[in-house]
C-alpha cells in the first residue's frame, strides 16, 4: 500500500514540476519579448531591448546627411536606441548660438514624430578645445554648483590637469577633479537632455577621471546629470554609459553607469588580405569582461550589458597594409575600424555584419552590437568615379542618399531574425 501511496505521490510531484517548468518557460519568453516602455529608472529587460536595436547615428541631430532620408532609413531597419545623435568635439563656440541647440531640438522631435520610443543620445567626449572659451556659462550652472551666478564663459585652462600634459590632437583631455569641468559637462548633458536626449555617453570616462580617487567627481557629476533628468525628461530617466576599458566602474557594489560600451576591435586574420574576425581576450576587448553590481536602475547583475561599435579615431597613413603581422594592434589592416569596414565590398560587408552579431549574442550574450547607420571616416575609399567618401551611411544607395553603402536592408534583416 505504501509502494502505490508513493507512486501516486512521485506522479503528482512530477505533474507539478511540469505545469511548473512551462510556468517558468512562460514568463521568460514574456521577460525576452521586446519592451520599450519606462518611466523613472530602466529595468534590465528594457535596456537590453533597446541595446538589441542600437545605431550609431553620428550628429545626426546636428544635421549631418538628409535628416529625412536618415529618419526613413532607422523607421526602416526599426532602430530604437540612437548613438551619437548629438556633440561637439572641438567647435564649442557653436553652443553660445541659439540656433544650434535649437536645430538639434528641432530634428529630434522629428525623429519622435517617427516613433516616439526613439532614445537619442548625446555625447560628453573626453576632449576640449580652447573654444570653450566663446561659451558663457549660464546662471543656472553657477547655481547648481551653489555659486553666485556672474557674467563669464567658460575658462579653458581651468579644466586641464595641472601636473601632467594630457594632449588629444587639437586640444587636451580635461580632469574630472576640476570643478571648471563639472560645470561644462554639466552644462553639456543638461543642454542635451533639453532638447530631447535621454542618454549621454562619457566617452572615456576612465582617462578623464585619471586622478579621480573612487571615481567620486565622476559620482557626483552623474549624480548631478541624473537629478537633472528626473525633472527634465520625458521619461524622467537618463542612460549613462562610457567606454570602459576596465570592465566598468563599480563603487561599493554599485554601478556608476547604465551600460558599457567600447569598440568592436576586429583582428586581423593573418595571410588573408583584409579580413577580420572577433576574438575573446584580444587586446582590451570587452568581450565576458563587463563588471557587475547593483545597477543604477536598482537591478543586480553578474554582468552589466554592454554595446560594442565600430571605432573611429583617424587613419595611420598606411591603410591597406598589415598592422597586426608582429604584434597586436588596434588598427584594422592600417585602419581605424569603421574606415575597414567601409573599405571592404559591399557582399563583405554584410557578412560581416552577420558573423559579428551572432559571434557576440554566441560568445557573451550581456553584449550586443551596435551597428553604424552614419560616421565620419577619416581614411576615406574612392568611389567608383573617383570620389573620396568621406563620411559612411548604412543607408540603401538612392537619390536621396547616393554615397549609401547599403548595409540597410541587412540591419533591418539581422533585428528581424533577432525577434
Amino acid at each position: 500500500m505504501l509502494t502505490y501511496a508513493w507512486i501516486y505521490m512521485k506522479r503528482k510531484i512530477n505533474i507539478l514540476l511540469f505545469f511548473a517548468t512551462v510556468f517558468v518557460s512562460a514568463i521568460n519568453l514574456i521577460s525576452a519579448e521586446r519592451n520599450y516602455k519606462f518611466d523613472g529608472p530602466i529595468p534590465r529587460n528594457v535596456l537590453e531591448s533597446y541595446l538589441s536595436r542600437a545605431i550609431t547615428m553620428q550628429e545626426v541631430c546636428v544635421g549631418v546627411g538628409n535628416v529625412d532620408e536618415n529618419i526613413r532609413m532607422l523607421t526602416n531597419v526599426g532602430a530604437k536606441f540612437i548613438g551619437r545623435a548629438m556633440f561637439v568635439w572641438g567647435g564649442e563656440q557653436r553652443l553660445a548660438k541659439p540656433e544650434f541647440l535649437a536645430k538639434g531640438k528641432e530634428i529630434a522631435e522629428k525623429l519622435h514624430r517617427a516613433d516616439p520610443d526613439m532614445m537619442l543620445q548625446g555625447c560628453v567626449f573626453e576632449f576640449i578645445s580652447e573654444a570653450v572659451t566663446n561659451v558663457p556659462v549660464p546662471d543656472w550652472v553657477f547655481k547648481e554648483f551653489s555659486l553666485e551666478p556672474v557674467k563669464r564663459n567658460f575658462i579653458y585652462t581651468n579644466m586641464l590637469f595641472t601636473n601632467i600634459t594630457m594632449r588629444l590632437g587639437r586640444g587636451f583631455v580635461p580632469d574630472i577633479t576640476r570643478l571648471e569641468t563639472k560645470m561644462w559637462f554639466f552644462f553639456l548633458a543638461a543642454s542635451y537632455i533639453d532638447i530631447g536626449m535621454e542618454a549621454i555617453h562619457f566617452g572615456q570616462i576612465e582617462l578623464v577621471g585619471r586622478l579621480d580617487k573612487g571615481y567620486k567627481n565622476w559620482q557626483e557629476l552623474i549624480q548631478r546629470v541624473r537629478n537633472y533628468a528626473a525633472k527634465n525628461t520625458r521619461r524622467h530617466w537618463v542612460v549613462c554609459d562610457a567606454h570602459t576599458p576596465s570592465g566598468g566602474i563599480v563603487v561599493d557594489g554599485k554601478l556608476l553607469l547604465d551600460f558599457h560600451s567600447f569598440p568592436l576591435r576586429p583582428k586581423e586574420v593573418a595571410n588573408s588580405p583584409q579580413k577580420a574576425i572577433l576574438e575573446m581576450g584580444f587586446l582590451d576587448s570587452i568581450y565576458g569582461r563587463s563588471k557587475g553590481g547593483i545597477a543604477p536602475g536598482g537591478w543586480k547583475c553578474e554582468h552589466l550589458p554592454y554595446l560594442v561599435e565600430f571605432d573611429n579615431w583617424g587613419a595611420s597613413k598606411s591603410g591597406g597594409q598589415p598592422s597586426q603581422s608582429t604584434k597586436p594592434s588596434h588598427w584594422v589592416w592600417g585602419y581605424d575600424e569603421i574606415s575597414w569596414f567601409a573599405h571592404q565590398p559591399e557582399s563583405y560587408r554584410n557578412e560581416w555584419l552577420w558573423y559579428a552579431w551572432n559571434w557576440v549574442r554566441k560568445n557573451d550574450t550581456n553584449g550586443f552590437v551596435e551597428f553604424c547607420g552614419s560616421r565620419v571616416l577619416h581614411d576615406p575609399p574612392i568611389s567608383a568615379d573617383g570620389k573620396k567618401i568621406y563620411w559612411y551611411f548604412a543607408n540603401t544607395k538612392s537619390p536621396a542618399c547616393p554615397d549609401g553603402f547599403n548595409q540597410e536592408e541587412t540591419i533591418k534583416a539581422i533585428w528581424q531574425k533577432d525577434n
